[in-house]
């Protein structure tokens, strides 16, 4: 009779941070560390990417599968609400559009609301997609309200996420995985050391020379890859021809104004900036791409459009768009940046990090495991990046605007056949499928789409014999029984005082 392969009994996190946090956090809440020893390395020496962090709902499973008390968790992270994104002249100069968490109005006869909405367009009314999210109605008008269960209530039309402190968010998972067992050192490494025989990682040497070794590592290096990309030499595909934005500078502010309930991004001559809302700041960026703009002319248009006083310089972020071609080999896997990275314009990054956590927990090996085991891991990994690229790019590439060499050159830039054929089908026929239980639904590549003014050619054919009166009287029904709830519900920033004030 086979025996059983050995178990897994040392794991060691090559980093901390948002990535190596999470990661830490989620294995001691679901490995006994009195029989799996975790171990996390990472020196204060070494800053962290993270500024203000934006979120999608997603991350409330992650947090709900650590236990993690949601007012505590704000608290903590002086952390407030989100509702979607406000999108500032993507499709043109002066245009607005909001991305909402939640859906649009209601299907209807099995048919997607958007095409109610589309055969209404045709009739002459103007009124844009959001005028039927709670979501954004809420977030217009700066309210707020946690969603209930009662279908028929507008309330249960609310889904949000949060934006947090990052680094707080890392200290607060330190604090949650070290009382589960995880043990911390500190330290930088001076060599990773590969078995030579079997191609594995064996050990990390660190700056004082000590040794330390594992049966399996998550490389959480950052940007440097030091384990999955330079000791094992993983190679990373650039996707940097649609996504050509290559820097980032991000300066913290004071308050600004009224507590939004949403990121903000504004669309700039060579890439975006960001504005995210916290309890005692806000977070601010500029992304672009050094093709098309200096750093000091980057610098100007960031420094122009904060709109309350800096709490410090603006700190420089380089970087390549793209992933590793694997996440998983040997006995190491990639979490966070040393794994890819796709720029925050959707607020994905948290999230690519939860799934990388949370697919290696479902496919958790053995100490020898079958080579199908990060052969179906790395499947998953890759088709999720995939996914989210696309959408990413479809920000850029729907775009009208002509007035600099980074817009024309977004307009005419070839992109992936998957997303072409997306946009041709919803250019044409106003379809949009989910493809493989991907992050974004029908709601979202309805609301960039339309929201940077592509227009099908044709509506729902089922709906040509539908009465205009009707659809109308439906459309302002939902409306208005939105309008008259959003006018019930607090204020984002009363909410946010009343159920988790940190200040």
């Amino acid at each position: 009779m086979k025996q059983p392969s050995e178990q897994i009994r040392k794991i060691v996190i090559a980093g901390g941070g948002t990535a190596g946090w999470m990661t830490a956090a989620a294995l001691s809440s679901m490995l006994d560390t009195k029989h799996v020893d975790i171990t996390l390395i990472e020196s204060e020496e070494i800053g962290t990417v993270g500024v203000g962090e934006a979120t999608i709902p997603d991350i409330k499973n992650f947090n709900q599968m650590l236990g993690i008390e949601e007012a505590e968790f704000l608290r903590a992270t002086k952390g407030t609400f989100k509702l979607g994104i406000e999108f500032s002249d993507w499709g043109q100069l002066g245009d607005k559009y909001f991305h909402p968490f939640g859906v649009h109005g209601v299907d209807m006869n099995g048919i997607d609301f958007h095409q109610y909405w589309l055969r209404l367009q045709r009739a002459g009314n103007n009124e844009a997609i959001e005028h039927y999210s709670m979501c954004a109605l809420a977030a217009k008008k700066m309210k707020f309200a946690l969603p209930n269960n009662d279908a028929r209530s507008p309330l249960s039309q609310i889904r949000y996420a949060y934006h947090f402190d990052a680094s707080a968010y890392a200290a607060y998972l330190r604090s949650y995985a070290e009382k589960r067992g995880v043990k911390r050192i500190e330290g930088k490494f001076k060599q990773i050391i590969v078995h030579s025989e079997s191609g594995n990682l064996d050990s990390l040497v660190l700056g004082d020379g000590s040794l330390v070794n594992a049966d399996f590592f998550f490389d959480c290096t950052g940007f440097k890859s030091m384990l999955l990309g330079k000791a094992l030499g993983v190679q990373y595909n650039d996707w940097s021809h649609w996504l050509p934005c290559n820097s980032a500078q991000a300066v913290p502010t004071e308050r600004t104004g009224e507590l939004l309930p949403y990121t903000k991004s504004m669309a700039k001559s060579a890439g975006w900036q960001w504005r995210i809302p916290t309890q005692h700041r806000t977070g601010n960026g500029h992304i672009y791409s050094t093709d098309f703009i200096s750093d000091d002319e980057a610098n100007e248009v960031l420094m122009s459009g904060l709109g309350a006083k800096p709490l410090a310089d603006p700190r420089i972020i380089r970087f390549q768009t793209g992933c590793r071609k694997e996440f998983w080999h040997k006995n190491c896997v990639a979490i966070g940046l040393s794994s890819g990275f796709l720029e925050p314009l959707e607020s994905t990054s948290i999230f690519l990090i939860q799934q990388g956590i949370s697919r290696f927990i479902s496919l958790y090996p053995t100490l020898n495991p079958s080579p199908k085991v990060a052969q179906e891991y790395n499947r998953l990994m890759t088709r999720e990046f995939h996914q989210v690229r696309d959408f990413i790019i479809l920000h850029y590439k729907a775009t009208q605007r002509s007035d600099s060499r980074f817009w024309r050159y977004c307009r005419e830039m070839s992109i992936p056949d998957s997303l072409q054929h997306k946009m041709d089908l919803f250019k044409t026929v106003g379809r949009v499928f989910r493809d493989d239980h991907e992050l974004f639904t029908i709601p979202s590549w309805v609301a960039v789409m339309t929201g940077q003014n592509m227009q099908p050619l044709t509506v729902d054919p089922l709906l040509a014999d539908v009465p205009i009166g009707g659809i109308q009287h439906s459309l302002q029904s939902m409306n208005t029984a939105m309008s008259r709830t959003v006018e019930q519900m607090p204020s984002h920033a009363e909410f946010i005082k009343r159920y988790a004030n940190a200040l």
